[in-house]
């Protein structure tokens, strides 16, 4: 596989110190640029995160000597030097879609952690494992803006990985109803227990717009391409509650789901146990071997234990059973941070190298 030269833009926050740590040994991509706001352009990196490094990891030697350059003053340099970037940056919405659209236009393909560009109509939001497909529009993206090369793409909100990978492979029996309630770690808010004391012993049944978001972009996924643009789907009926609890990463999901024919028990962890993806068919170099994981013990998953399971990137599912008002019920967990941020942006970024879109 070819090498790429990468950059990271929001590289001092806590997504981007995570793409930073992913990336510091990936085979095939190696970061060449770190960007970020102006007040942390100039320094090194060491310099530039000194007091903020939120990782377990160390910072990664190849890293820290890099020069942080300014995201939107360098933004032509950097576009020239990188063969794509990832886009954590903290901003408004509205300036974050202007820097990426200008990345694009320098035929720099964009790989965005950001909620910015997920309703534009032809920039794919892609689970790899679940609608690798979606990839198909950005031709028609690039045809809109007059490019050869560039093009965005983005990665759903971090909430949805906690349970609609484990809903997907159900899609056969008809699904038609889902409420599902999160339980979001605080590095979902880029806080750790130290600069958010507050959510030590406490839980806040409030995540600004994340129920909107988790309403709304599953059916983005589940969507078809039509005229050069992703239609949404119309169904299933969505209902979601999102809380923030007092756990440093994973995001847990209660789920109840209905279908047009009721599945039994085993078919549902039969789907589970056989599922799998491009991403594993291509044995890409962050795929989890096994895509999603059925626990039979009754408690389980758990949040400690099983986030880490195949690098974070897997997805935990357990407590199946049957529902006095839903057909089925059961519990789901993801790693917030890794599955649902940078982990799974490198993962989308991979599948797209393996597809050429990259070329």
């Amino acid at each position: 596989m070819k090498k790429y030269s990468v950059g990271v833009l929001g590289a001092t926050g806590m997504v981007g110190q995570r793409f930073v740590t992913l990336l510091a040994n990936h085979p095939w991509f190696t970061v060449t640029h770190a960007a970020a706001s102006p007040s942390s352009a100039g320094r090194t990196y060491a310099e530039a995160i000194d007091g903020r490094w939120a990782m377990e990891d160390p910072v990664p030697s190849k890293t820290a000597g890099l020069t942080v350059l300014d995201a939107t003053a360098d933004l032509e340099k950097i576009a020239q030097n990188v063969d794509f970037v990832f886009s954590a940056m903290a901003m408004n919405k509205e300036a974050t879609r202007a820097l990426e659209e200008n990345y694009a236009k320098l035929e720099c393909p964009v790989i965005s952690n950001d909620s910015a560009h997920r309703g534009t109509p032809d920039v794919p939001m892609i689970i790899p494992e679940i609608n690798p497909q979606h990839a198909e529009v950005i031709p028609y993206f690039r045809r809109r803006m007059g490019l050869k090369r560039g093009f965005i793409t983005v990665k759903s909100n971090c909430s949805l990985q906690s349970y609609l990978p484990a809903l997907h492979p159900l899609w056969e029996f008809g699904l038609e109803k889902v409420l599902a309630c999160t339980y979001q770690a605080i590095s979902g808010a880029g806080k750790n227990f130290k600069s958010w004391p507050e959510m030590t012993d406490n839980v806040i049944p409030l995540i600004p717009g994340e129920e909107e978001k988790s309403e709304k972009e599953p059916m983005r996924i589940w969507g078809q391409i039509e005229g050069g643009v992703i239609v949404n789907a119309s169904e299933p009926d969505i209902t979601t509650q999102c809380i923030r609890v007092p756990v440093t990463d994973g995001h847990m999901a209660a789920v109840f789901a209905s279908f047009a024919k009721k599945p039994s028990l085993q078919e549902v962890v039969d789907r589970w146990k056989s599922y799998s993806g491009i991403p594993q068919a291509l044995a890409l170099p962050s795929a989890p071997k096994q895509f999603i994981h059925y626990f039979p013990e009754p408690d389980r998953p758990q949040t400690k234990l099983d986030r880490n399971l195949e690098n974070g990137m897997a997805v935990s599912v357990g407590r199946l059973r049957e529902d006095t008002q839903y057909d089925i019920k059961f519990v789901s967990l993801s790693h917030n941070t890794l599955r649902g941020a940078a982990g799974g942006g490198i993962l989308a970024a991979e599948l797209l190298c393996a597809e050429g879109y990259m070329d």
